[in-house]
C-alpha cells in the first residue's frame, strides 16, 4: 500500500527561489505536481531554475521580487495570479543573516536582517492571505477556498546561537507570527506554520563546513552531519497537501534532534 501526495492544480508561491532551500523547494513542489511561481531579486536565476522544472515537464514561472519593499510585494503577487492563476500555497522562504557579536551589530546590519526576515515575511504573507481571505468570503474566483502559508523559521528561532543573535531574534518573531497568523486565519480555511531547519548545507555556507571551525561545529552536533536541503521534502510536501487541514499553528523542528541534545 501507497500513500501519494498529489498537488496537482495547486498554485505555489516560493519566495528566494534563486538559491538553497528555496531553489529545492520549487522543484519539489513542481514534481508533486503544483504550478510554481519562482520569486526573489535574481531573476536571470530564477529564469534558468524555470528551464530546468520545464525540462522534466513541471510547470514554472519567474517572477521579480523584493521583499523589503511592499511595492514589489504587491506588484509580484498580483503578477503571479494574473499570469498563473489564484495562489493555493505561499512558501515564505526569503532570509538573510550576518555572523558578529551583538555589541558589533550596526542598525544597518539589524535593519538588513530584521526588513527580510521579519518584515518582509510578514506583508508577503499578508497580501497572499488577503487574496486568500477574499476567495474564502466569496469576494474573488479560486478553485480552493482556504490556503496553505509554510513559512521558513530556523532552529535559531528556537534557541540562541552564538555571533548570530539578531538572526535568531528575527527568526523568534517568525515563529511567533506563524501562530498569530494561524490563530487569525485558520477559520477561513488558510493553515500557517512553520518549519525549523537546523544547519543545512546549501551553496550559501557549502565552503564552512570544510573549514576547521565547520568540522568542530559538525562534531558537536548530535548525529556528526550537516542536512540536505532534499531533508525538508516530505515535510514541506505534507505541510502544503489538502490532507493537512488539522495541522495549523505547528512550529516543527527539522535539526536531526539538535535542540533535544
Amino acid at each position: 500500500m501507497s500513500y501519494n501526495i498529489d498537488l496537482s492544480g495547486r498554485v505555489a508561491l516560493i519566495t528566494g527561489a534563486s538559491s538553497g532551500l528555496g531553489t529545492q523547494f520549487a522543484h519539489t513542489l513542481a514534481k508533486a505536481g503544483a504550478a510554481v511561481v519562482l520569486a526573489g531579486r535574481r531573476v536571470e536565476r530564477l529564469k534558468t531554475l524555470r528551464s530546468e522544472i520545464e525540462a522534466y515537464g513541471g510547470d514554472a514561472h519567474a517572477v521579480g521580487l523584493d521583499v523589503t519593499d511592499v511595492a514589489s510585494i504587491k506588484s509580484a503577487v498580483a503578477h503571479a495570479e494574473t499570469e498563473v492563476g489564484a495562489i493555493d500555497i505561499l512558501i515564505n522562504n526569503s532570509g538573510v543573516s550576518t555572523t558578529e557579536r551583538l555589541i558589533d551589530v550596526s542598525e544597518d546590519s539589524y535593519d538588513f536582517i530584521f526588513n527580510t526576515n521579519t518584515r518582509g515575511a510578514f506583508f508577503v504573507a499578508q497580501e497572499v492571505a488577503k487574496r486568500m481571505l477574499a476567495r474564502a468570503n466569496g469576494a474573488a474566483p479560486g478553485t480552493f477556498t482556504g490556503g496553505r502559508i509554510v513559512n521558513i523559521a530556523s532552529a535559531a528561532g528556537l534557541r540562541t546561537m552564538p555571533q548570530i543573535g539578531v538572526y535568531c531574534m528575527s527568526k523568534a518573531a517568525v515563529v511567533h507570527m506563524t501562530k498569530v497568523m494561524a490563530a487569525e486565519w485558520g477559520r477561513f480555511g488558510i493553515t500557517t506554520n512553520a518549519i525549523c531547519p537546523g544547519y543545512i548545507d546549501t551553496e550559501i555556507n557549502h565552503h564552512h563546513w570544510n573549514t576547521e571551525a565547520g568540522k568542530k561545529l559538525i562534531s558537536m552536533l548530535p548525529r556528526k552531519r550537516v542536512g540536505q536541503p532534499k531533508d525538508l521534502d516530505a515535510m514541506l510536501v505534507s505541510l502544503c497537501a489538502a490532507q493537512s487541514d488539522f495541522i495549523n499553528g505547528a512550529i516543527i523542528s527539522a535539526d536531526d534532534g539538535m535542540l533535544a541534545a
